[in-house]
């Protein structure tokens, strides 16, 4: 049975939005680029407590907070596409941003909203877990924070409590000698839903790579980290050999965009260009 909206809620601050919420069933929404897909389909029925928090001061920006880059929950694809602090201090950010579907949809989808969906094909939690970035997450006893690593439990699912409202992402500065890369792989560049989606990160000094960090998206549950993949890439193992470690991590399924073998497939050629595009050129 459909199920009505009783009331709407507009919010102006973090305060009167986790006050709203707070012990109710409530449907979060900003950009709405998921949320009205999933609605209309039967996917996700609507609760009796729609609250919208697009206008809520201060939950969007593109920041530094001292010896960390803030994005609040509000910043749109758009905005950290085109971000010129995000060019300089983090790229692939906006490289991933630049294949996230299309103009009408990044002007409107929030990272925020991306997060929470918690899709295993979300386009900006592979460089954020390249990133080792924390979410911030607001309720009326007030803020945590949390590694986006273990936010995730399931499809669909986070450890976000349905009292609480994400509010930021915060990530570390990047280092001097930082590089990053990441790809995707859809039917068509943009508009697709990942098939896969691969991401690999490390700083480099005199001593080689370091912090190395890899991260794949549609190939489990959750988007997950590549933790042989690093070890590999830290010790200095050939592109053949890390691509196929990376295949050895992820366990996709079968589904109508690709088969469970082609995604495997996939993960241990893009896993190797990278290599090449980022460590080696």
């Amino acid at each position: 049975m459909e199920r009505k909206i009783e009331r709407y809620c507009v919010p102006g601050t973090v305060e009167e939005a986790v006050e709203a919420i707070a012990g109710k069933d409530a449907t979060l929404f900003a950009g709405g680029t998921d949320l009205m897909v999933q609605t209309r389909s039967g996917k996700r029925p609507f609760t009796p407590l729609l609250v919208n928090i697009s206008r809520i001061a201060g939950l969007g920006g593109i920041s530094t907070d001292g010896d960390r880059v803030r994005l609040g929950a509000l910043a749109t694809i758009s905005g950290i596409r085109t971000s010129a602090l995000l060019k300089e201090k983090a790229g692939v950010l906006t490289e991933a941003a630049d294949s996230f579907a299309g103009d009408q949809v990044r002007n409107k989808a929030t990272v925020g909203g991306n997060i929470c969906n918690a899709s295993p094909a979300g386009d900006m939690i592979v460089p954020l877990l390249l990133l080792d970035a924390e979410v911030e997450l607001a309720s009326t006893a007030g803020r945590r924070m949390l590694p986006l690593c273990n936010f995730f439990t399931g499809p669909g699912k986070t450890r976000r409590e349905r009292n609480e409202l994400l509010t930021a992402i915060y990530f570390p500065i990047p280092p001097v000698g930082f590089a990053a890369g990441f790809r995707k792989f859809g039917t068509r560049p943009a508009m697709d839903i990942s098939i896969v989606s691969v991401g690999v990160a490390a700083t480099r000094d005199d001593a080689g790579w370091k912090n190395v960090r890899a991260a794949f998206g549609a190939v489990a549950p959750t988007p997950i980290r590549g933790t042989r993949t690093e070890a590999a890439i830290e010790k200095g193992g050939t592109a053949g050999e890390i691509a196929r470690i990376a295949e050895s991590e992820v366990s996709p399924i079968s589904d109508v965009r690709a088969s469970a073998w082609y995604r495997k497939e996939l993960i241990r050629t893009l896993t190797e260009r990278l290599h090449h595009d980022v460590f080696e050129t």
